[in-house]
């Protein structure tokens, strides 16, 4: 069992950067790959990026990459996303997820959510 619990999310204008983090509970999260994921207003929950459980590899979306930077701490039990050069259209719920499956973009592949935070890009 692992409980995620997001924080960082606020209000930026565009071009700004947040960073996001994820905690995890539990003593196995450094055997999970770990994903964010984020919904907008009106939209479909959509991939944004995933790190491996040793941060050998990191995979992002088109979206994402180039400007949002994933890594972990697995000492911590937390997962980070640097968000830079933000975009209203950037705006969303941004969710951290916890997998064992390496099918890393597809969300219905996660077994543990957190409950989101809010992101909001001012233009």
């Amino acid at each position: 069992q692992v409980q995620l619990v997001e924080s960082g999310g606020g209000l930026v204008q565009a071009g700004g950067s947040l960073r996001l983090s994820c905690a995890a509970s539990g003593r196995t999260f450094s055997s999970y790959i770990m994903g964010w994921f984020r919904q907008g207003p009106g939209k479909e929950r959509e991939f944004v990026a995933a790190i491996s459980s040793r941060s050998i590899m990191t995979y992002y979306a088109d979206s994402a990459r180039g400007r949002f930077t994933i890594s972990r701490d697995n000492a911590k039990n937390t997962v980070y996303l640097q968000m830079n050069g933000l975009k209203p259209e950037d705006t969303a719920v941004y969710s951290c997820a916890a997998t064992q499956s390496h099918y890393y973009s597809d969300y219905n592949l996660y077994h543990y959510w957190g409950q989101g935070t809010q992101v909001t890009v001012s233009s």
